[in-house]
């Protein structure tokens, strides 16, 4: 059984919504989740698991969360290296770039997406849960 580690950090709880459809997908498709808080994560924690879906919603001027995420993300990002991983966030401004940088970023680290960035406006929607529960049989599926 495939261990998947649902990694998130969330303020207004539609990052969490997502995370949760995520890991609910994974269960429900043969594998085992966890879903963690960034803060309770870190790179003693990559080889634990088998895959690992981060999400973030943009902050700022489309970054990373800065006080827990972008540390944690920081922290493990020299293991991901071969590591199969799916990213998904929210954002409420902005067009979505925060997320096509992050996705350059863990490319350049050398982990593998095992399928497209799963990203929302606000809260998740039909559309966004079902992208999520996609997201969550491909990481099962890798």
């Amino acid at each position: 059984m495939k261990k998947t580690a649902v990694v998130y950090w969330s303020s207004t709880g539609n990052t969490e919504a997502m995370a949760k459809a995520i890991a609910d997908a994974v269960n429900q498709n043969g594998g085992e989740a966890t879903e963690i808080e960034a803060s309770a994560f870190s790179a003693d924690d990559v080889s634990k698991y088998d895959t690992i879906a981060f999400g973030c919603p943009a902050m700022g001027a489309e970054v990373l969360e800065e006080s827990e995420f972008e540390p944690m993300f920081a922290s493990v990002e020299s293991s991901l290296s071969g590591k199969k991983i799916g990213l998904f966030g929210s954002w409420g401004w902005g067009e979505g770039a925060w997320m096509e940088d992050w996705k350059d970023r863990c490319v350049k680290d050398g982990a593998v997406l095992v399928a497209d960035p799963v990203i929302c406006q606000e809260a998740p929607d039909a559309v966004a849960i079902a992208a999520c529960e996609d997201l969550g049989k491909a990481l099962v599926a890798a």
